[in-house]
């Protein structure tokens, strides 16, 4: 099908917003749509939307929560500047369909939608909805969840729209990794640990898990691939070259579905996407939600898996490295496990995300693909 719809998608700040954003918006496109961005300056969005190709058109808008009173009293002006810049967007785009992906530019823009009368879709990516896609739930003409019932203790209260649960959009090649089972039949005993500490890297996974391993290294086999985030670089290869451990230490993976590939095992935060990847690629984990996530959504994340029985959940508070040796240990023991917990977090995965939430955006409006 073919289509000439326009759609205003509202994604900005963080990955988590703009990369699920950029690969709806790029299915959008490849339908024939054409896809206009409301961002920020100052987020991610500044530099990968046009360089995707996209129009983007930019807000005044930051985070509201947790700022000093200076921001504070300041607020009210600024959500008053960036409604009247998305207000004026939309009048410039004239969009069929308006898309938020929560984040703090959405809300201006998803009221400004409203009012003029556009129609409203809004996405969550994460199992607590954010205070922005909270506000914007009444407006909405849908609602789409990446994570199941993430809204259903709201539509009791104000959500009179229909709520449909979509997944996450998530990266073909990684969707399209061998299953578990064919990639998991190891001729070897290495026990193969991928560490993802974030964009930013996780300052208690860089410390942690090289002393588990360093408990380990003389009676068992393992392999590490450790993500630490720029920040750490220095420091984490120095921690694994003092405990003689041999491990390929960067700052970032560009090959996410290569290094997924490759390991057996993932430690890591609970990032809404790197839940969705987990899922996708099929691959037991062992995650420790960042504790202080607004709303602590990571811990609501990571137990979507734990209660399947696809990852093991370990708080930070309750992290040690004695205790992640022996999970190393018990899994190198029992393959077939880790084998289960992938299959398992394989069949939570929703591949065709990416056409789900692209299919709500076209059927909510008259325009439609000839």
């Amino acid at each position: 099908m073919n289509c000439s719809i326009k759609v205003l998608l509202m994604a900005g700040g963080t990955g988590g917003h703009v990369f699920p954003g950029l690969a709806i918006a790029e299915q959008l496109r490849s339908q024939g749509a054409h896809v206009f961005w409301l961002g920020t300056r100052g987020g991610l969005e500044a530099k990968l939307v046009p360089k995707a190709g996209f129009t983007i058109h930019f807000v005044r808008i930051g985070g509201l929560r947790g700022k000093g009173l200076g921001r504070q009293v300041l607020t009210p002006f600024l959500i008053l500047i960036a409604f009247l810049q998305s207000l004026w967007v939309i009048l410039q785009v004239r969009p069929h369909v308006v898309l938020g992906m929560g984040g703090f530019v959405s809300g201006p823009g998803g009221v400004a939608a409203w009012l003029l009368r556009r129609r409203l879709l809004i996405h969550e990516q994460n199992a607590v909805p954010g205070m922005t896609n909270r506000l914007l739930a009444n407006l909405a003409t849908v609602v789409m969840e990446a994570f199941p019932n993430s809204f259903s203790t709201m539509r009791s209260t104000y959500i009179r729209c229909p709520i449909q649960h979509t997944g996450n959009p998530v990266r073909d090649d990684i969707v399209s990794l061998p299953s578990p089972a064919k990639r998991l039949r190891r001729q070897d005993s290495v026990l193969r640990i991928l560490v993802l500490g974030g964009s930013q890297g996780a300052e208690i996974l860089n410390k942690v898990v090289p002393e588990a391993i360093a408990t380990l290294v003389d009676s068992l086999p393992v392999m590490v691939r450790h993500q630490t985030g720029s920040q750490h670089l220095v420091r984490v290869r120095a921690n694994y070259k003092d405990l003689c451990i041999n491990a390929e230490v960067t700052p970032f993976i560009n090959d996410m579905a290569a290094a997924y590939e490759w390991a057996d095992l993932v430690v890591g935060r609970a990032g809404a996407m790197t839940v969705t990847e987990l899922t996708a690629a099929g691959i037991a984990s062992i995650l420790v939600p960042y504790p202080f996530a607004v709303d602590d959504h990571q811990l609501e994340n990571a137990r979507f898996l734990a209660d399947a029985g696809a990852a093991v959940l370990i708080p930070q508070s309750e992290l040690t490295a004695i205790d992640i040796g022996r999970l190393f240990a018990e899994f190198h023991a029992a393959r077939p496990r880790l084998v289960a917990m992938a299959e398992t977090a394989r069949s939570l995965a929703i591949p065709d995300a990416t056409q789900r939430v692209v299919a709500q955006c076209i059927d909510s409006t008259s325009a439609c693909f000839h």
